[in-house]
């Protein structure tokens, strides 16, 4: 299904009854919702829009740069087809346009549910030079300045664990990197977004936060940062898994997903 407008996001939809809006990962598309579209679809209304530059939604125009708020600006055919309540549900860069779109549509939300939200901003000014902000600046800037094929291994090496890229199929390699690079403007927002910390803690509405152990360094100290202000969080780690389980480990991820609708 589409907005319809070239300038709105595409998105897809399953199911009836209470609506959960799911917002991807970078270098990803909608379709990572579908093991959870499926399990949710016979009690909730799922509605996964793609991001710019993905799937089927229209590419960042690129006239300047971009932030979270116009990620949210181009998911309103979703946010509109969720309706007045709705849960939301966000992984990785996904999990910031999430944060972010929560203090927007806080009178509309049910419950939010966050893998490992991506909000390097966060991390960025409360301890620049720590570990873990070093860590994805580096990445940030070879992702950035590097020739597109050594930015697609440097990223995916990166969030999946080193070995990935090479162990990945020539036929699929060319997909992963214009995927790469049509996230490149998420940079900006995800490690510039302007909103502080504090500011989610206006987000009284029950949180599920999970993250895994043999993740990354900067994504488990974006999550301990945002945890530690959201005042109704769950935070649930899963031992053994990495920054990419819900696209890898959906039948470790989306049980818990599930349970935690039902609970609220």
């Amino acid at each position: 299904m589409s907005g319809g407008n070239p300038a709105k996001a595409y998105f897809r939809e399953a199911g009836s009854g209470p609506a959960v809006v799911c917002l991807h990962c970078s270098a990803s598309t909608s379709g990572q919702w579908r093991p959870l579209m499926e399990q949710l679809a016979g009690r909730y209304r799922v509605v996964a829009p793609d991001l710019y530059g993905c799937g089927k939604s229209p590419a960042w125009t690129g006239e300047r740069p971009m932030w979270l708020d116009d990620q949210t600006d181009l998911l309103a055919p979703a946010f509109e087809r969720a309706g007045e309540r709705f849960h939301l549900i966000g992984h990785s860069y996904g999990g910031a346009i999430a944060l972010k779109a929560a203090l927007r549509f806080t009178k509309k939300l049910e419950s939010l549910v966050l893998y490992e939200p991506v909000l390097f901003s966060v991390l960025l000014d409360a301890a620049p030079h720590s570990p873990a902000a070093r860590e994805i600046m580096a990445v940030r800037d070879d992702v950035l300045a590097w020739e597109p094929a050594a930015a697609a291994e440097r990223f995916i090496d990166y969030w999946m664990g080193k070995g990935t890229w090479a162990a990945t199929p020539d036929s699929r390699r060319a997909t992963l990197v214009d995927a790469v690079q049509a996230q490149t403007p998420e940079w900006h927002s995800a490690c510039n977004e302007p909103t502080p910390l504090e500011a989610f803690a206006a987000l009284d509405v029950p949180a599920l936060l999970m993250t895994g152990t043999s993740s990354t360094a900067a994504a488990r100290a974006v999550a301990r940062l945002v945890g530690g202000v959201l005042p109704r969080v769950q935070v649930e780690e899963i031992e053994g898994l990495g920054h990419m389980a819900p696209v890898t480990h959906p039948g470790a991820v989306n049980p818990r997903i599930e349970r935690f609708l039902a609970e609220i």
